[in-house]
């Protein structure tokens, strides 16, 4: 790991001393100059370099009283100079995360530079109290001021942090909670206060096990654990976290409890499921076209042989098994073309329309299936619908795979609704149906090529893999909610065209 960010932080040096650099400026140019903003940065960078390095913080030592002269020069308080710090870390992070060229972890990457970021950090505040310390030393009145002081700016930096920060004790119950743990988990500090540590812990014992390993963790070392796991909420979700673990020492050295601190990976996980889902629909679909052209050219033969056979054909039992075989290839040839669509949905040039006209067509096409004769269509158009740039006849796709499998879930009776209405920069198009629904399991699974809820020979699993490769290539989204015997709702999101 330490060579990998060796790698790149040499590699984009140029781009973050940049960065860091305009970053600073626009918050703190009228108290430094340029050269000192350039200074600063570029003194910064190969510190943290040769940190990483030879993995020795004392390198870091001449660097942090060189800083410390220079903030004390323009009165920067502690919460100033912490921002400073913070604002390179971004910096870091927003230009690292940006590589497509290494492959790595990121979670893991920029908990890593996180931790020798913070150790710095760390190094310099303990470097500003002892000096703040020494110069009031003569003066008792003034060091208990400045002491209070200090004392508000890091409780400013605690329960301002967006990260949520725990304080354990050692008998294991929570001592300090912070703003940004009451936004995470929604208990506020009196709820927390003297509880045990357990309160957050999913009922699973394999979190216990996981909480016994980080206290013993923590006896042993001051470094900072990084740890991916789940915490519960007061609601009684379990949510992705990442934890950073450090030992809490008493004036002797002991454990005397540990701080955590908590950050939401929700996004992090759900970015991940997508980029896992179109990595599988990218291999899917070349096994598809491979299987497609392999197999569509036979099954035309044996197609032209079976219809040749039916028309010289005169008996009667025989015809009857031709019928049926003739059904069969037909079968299987809708499904090698759903294989093409899926694989390589045809390329039409994109319009500029309003979906209505698109959405009421896929509405009649729909209403001459035979199954619609109980079926009742509630239409809700909303007449102020911006235009969206898409082709056509691959949305007019998508409505009537969406329709059609909601008269399956229906089984003939029942309503459908059609739906569509604009927010923001969006339209959207809801499809409700009042049937059978869905259980959590399949709704995970409803995009998957060939996963199918319908019975064999009904359905080929492929429609909806198809619209959802269709919209996605369109910007949009198909969201769906449903609930086992109530019914179903399959929303398409599409982008408002750009003026």
């Amino acid at each position: 790991m330490r060579k990998l960010i060796l790698k790149l932080l040499k590699k984009y040096s140029n781009l973050i001393s940049d960065a860091w650099f305009e970053k600073l400026k626009l918050e703190q140019g009228a108290k430094f100059s340029d050269s000192q903003i350039k200074t600063f940065v570029e003194s910064s960078l190969q510190v943290l370099i040769e940190v990483v390095e030879k993995g020795d913080y004392k390198i870091a030592d001449q660097y942090l009283i060189d800083a410390y002269n220079l903030f004390s020069e323009t009165d920067l308080n502690l919460l100033e100079i912490s921002q400073t710090f913070h604002n390179g870390r971004n910096v870091l992070q927003n230009i690292l995360q940006k590589d497509k060229v290494e492959k790595y972890d990121p979670v893991i990457l920029l908990g890593f530079l996180d931790e020798i970021v913070e150790q710095i950090y760390a190094r310099y505040s303990m470097l500003h109290q002892n000096a703040e310390m020494k110069e009031l030393a003569s003066d008792r009145d003034r060091l208990a001021n400045k002491l209070e002081m200090n004392q508000k700016y890091l409780r400013g930096i605690m329960h301002t942090s967006e990260s949520a920060i725990v304080v354990v004790d050692e008998n294991e119950k929570i001592r300090s909670w912070n703003i940004g743990a009451e936004r995470l988990f929604g208990f506020t500090e009196e709820e927390v206060l003297g509880k045990p540590s357990t309160l957050l812990l999913p009922d699973n014992q394999k979190y216990l096990d996981e909480l016994h390993s980080m206290i013993d963790g923590a006896r042993q070392t001051e470094e900072v654990r990084i740890v991916a796991s789940e915490r519960k909420t007061k609601d009684g979700r379990v949510i992705p976290v990442q934890l950073n673990v450090a030992k809490l020492p008493s004036s002797n050295g002991e454990y005397n409890g540990r701080t955590v601190i908590l950050k939401d990976q929700t996004q992090v996980k759900q970015l991940q499921q997508q980029v896992d889902q179109s990595e599988k629909l990218a291999v899917i679909g070349q096994l598809a076209a491979g299987v497609a052209h392999e197999i569509g050219n036979p099954l035309a033969s044996i197609s032209s042989l079976v219809q040749v056979i039916q028309r010289k054909n005169k008996d009667e039992v025989l015809g009857d098994q031709l019928i049926i075989i003739k059904e069969n290839i037909d079968r299987i040839t809708k499904i090698v073309r759903e294989l093409v669509d899926f694989s390589r949905p045809p390329s039409y040039e994109k319009v500029v329309i309003q979906v209505t006209d698109v959405i009421k067509t896929a509405v009649g096409i729909v209403k001459y299936d035979k199954r619609v004769k109980k079926v009742n269509f509630e239409t809700e158009f909303d007449p102020d619908l911006p235009l969206v740039r898409i082709v056509p006849d691959q949305l007019l796709q998508v409505f009537v795979n969406i329709l059609i499998n909601a008269l399956d879930a229906i089984e003939g009776k029942g309503t459908i609704n059609v739906k569509s209405y604009h927010a923001d920069d969006f339209i959207f198009i809801a499809i409700t149906d009042n049937g059978c629904g869905m259980d959590e399991d399949a709704l995970n699974k409803i995009f998957n090529p060939f996963y199918t809820t319908k019975e064999v020979g009904k359905g080929t699993g492929l429609g909806l893999s198809v619209s959802y490769s269709i919209i996605k290539k369109f910007n949009g989204e198909i969201l769906v909610n449903s609930k086992v015997d109530t019914g179903s709702t399959f929303t398409i999101k599409l982008p408002v065209m750009e003026n």
